[in-house]
């Protein structure tokens, strides 16, 4: 069988990161309008998980479904640069326009997917816990604590296989959709694929996010004003490589095999 395309080095995502925040300075930090926006909901979150836990999951279930459209505005910053247009602020925010009912469905998906996780989670929360919802710094504390080893193992291992699929649909489905006229199946094919072919990159890449994300929303939350449009622009860069790139290496070389 004729190989052709090789996997991306493990390490690729580096590269992502620093030429994402190449653009991110090339584009005059535009994106930290986002950065804004996101750091805006985290408080909100946390806000409401505060005060009235109950409305937290709706929240966080209209976080998910405008994720991909903030993002959106993002990828449009790095596309506009890349295609030598004006950097337009404006223009970003109704980027996803071009596309809107395949970028529409792939948010109902994503958000269909964090309504059953917020289910099962409940669940299995109701079956360790012996008591209603606590508040933030007492339920953690349950959480963590030793008597709750087996509720962690089974809650992360479920969060874990969420996360993954979440993760594997969505590795370049929205740039894509940015990006051309296709349809959501197909953006999540791709993605899918992307993430076969390049699984070590994918997965340090992942890790990558988790952590800039997680220490911005867990420690300092105005960090996300910088590390979201990082990510944004750095996912713009990796979609050009794993697919962009990836599509033109596999054209040549079967235009090579069959000369």
């Amino acid at each position: 069988m004729t190989q052709f395309h090789q996997p991306l080095p493990m390490f690729s995502a580096l590269n992502w990161l620093k030429d994402g925040w190449s653009d991110m300075v090339a584009t005059r930090f535009a994106g930290v309008f986002y950065g804004v926006i996101f750091t805006a909901i985290g408080y909100l979150l946390e806000f409401v998980y505060g005060t009235f836990w109950k409305a937290s999951m709706g929240l966080t279930t209209s976080f998910f479904l405008m994720g991909p459209v903030i993002c959106t505005g993002i990828y449009a910053l790095s596309c506009q640069l890349q295609r030598g247009e004006p950097i337009s602020l404006v223009k970003s925010l109704t980027a996803w326009r071009g596309n809107w009912k395949s970028i529409g469905l792939f948010a109902v998906i994503l958000t269909f997917l964090m309504i059953v996780w917020a289910r099962v989670s409940v669940v299995l929360f109701a079956l360790f816990a012996s008591h209603d919802y606590p508040n933030l710094q007492n339920m953690l504390s349950q959480i963590v604590s030793p008597q709750n080893l087996e509720f962690m193992m089974v809650w992360t291992g479920v969060g874990a296989g969420f996360a993954t699929l979440a993760f594997a649909i969505s590795v370049v489905s929205i740039p894509m959709l940015l990006d051309r006229e296709a349809d959501t199946m197909e953006a999540i094919f791709n993605s899918l694929t992307a993430l076969w072919e390049n699984l070590g990159a994918c997965l340090v890449w992942a890790a990558l996010v988790v952590m800039l994300i997680g220490i911005s929303l867990f420690v300092f939350k105005p960090l996300l004003m910088l590390t979201a449009p990082w990510v944004g622009h750095a996912t713009w860069k990796a979609y050009q490589n794993l697919l962009v790139e990836g599509a033109s290496e596999r054209a040549s070389m079967r235009l090579i095999t069959a000369s």
